[in-house]
């Protein structure tokens, strides 16, 4: 293959991947897989290999001197002849990309949310960040900062009615509350027997979707449950409480109400 058609291949790779991780910026993908600090560093990436391509494109057909002495053979060599043939080398970097941003549903499947931590008590989860972030002493200074819904339920994140479970202090404030929360809506499949449990979750996520983790609690509804699409995102009302279940202390929210929620724009807990 000529020199000039393997630079044009290869410039042409590149493009791809400046045009790929741009569209994830621009189009708002980008919030599924990274917290908001990082996302500039993909802009600027593509940005910056959409210059190096399109230079790399439009100087393809010049002649560049190899900058060392042939020796008088007239003739010179090819530099630019590798192991791999240009269209090998296309296909293996262009196409699992293609594939990948065809194809994914920028979610977790239940599956690898079961190993992202669905299912793990709240005591496998130790936060010391969000433990000195849930410092309120009394339970009218814990009221006093949660706003309260005209139907008298306290909004809390999920990330808080998780990781007080780790601490008696939280523990004995939040006992017998009326709290509301939001999150994706999930089947319950620890200790169900009944099967009158559903489990809801969010995802925190520090700084990229690879180190993500499943934030949960329990709800009890005390019969069969409603129906809401799996991961869906729904906003659940009641009651809080901290049942001992073998020997697992597990935020429980008996539900008064289910309904349907929009979906929040991002994801992330620690980079809002």
């Amino acid at each position: 293959m000529k020199p000039t058609t393997r630079r044009i291949i290869f410039s042409l790779i590149v493009l791809i991947w400046a045009g790929v991780l741009i569209y994830f910026h621009t189009s708002g993908r980008i919030a599924k897989y990274l917290a908001p600090d990082f996302r500039p560093i993909v802009l600027c990436g593509g940005l910056g290999l959409g210059v190096l391509g399109l230079f790399n494109l439009l100087t393809a057909g010049q002649r560049a001197d190899c900058g060392h002495d042939h020796g008088g053979d007239e003739e010179g060599h090819d530099h630019e002849t590798g192991d791999t043939h240009p269209m090998t080398a296309f296909l293996l970097m262009i196409l699992p990309v293609a594939l990948s941003v065809a194809w994914t549903k920028d979610e977790y499947s239940a599956s690898a949310l079961s190993r992202k931590g669905l299912y793990d008590s709240p005591a496998d989860m130790k936060s010391p960040f969000i433990a000195a972030a849930l410092t309120p002493l009394t339970r009218q200074e814990l009221e006093e900062s949660h706003r309260k819904t005209e139907d008298g339920f306290f909004e809390f994140s999920l990330m808080e009615l998780f990781f007080s479970s780790g601490d008696r202090e939280m523990q004995s404030l939040l006992e017998g509350m009326k709290v509301e929360t939001e999150g994706r809506w999930m089947d319950e499949k620890m200790r169900n027997p009944n099967g009158t449990r559903k489990r809801l979750y969010r995802l925190f996520i520090t700084c990229c979707a690879a180190d993500s983790r499943a934030i949960p609690i329990v709800l009890e509804f005390g019969k069969t449950p409603p129906e809401f699409p799996e991961n869906g995102w729904v906003k659940i009302s009641g009651t809080l409480n901290f049942p001992l279940e073998d020997g697992v202390i597990q935020p429980v929210l008996t539900v008064d109400r289910a309904l349907a929620a929009e979906p929040p724009y991002e994801e992330s807990f620690m980079r809002q």
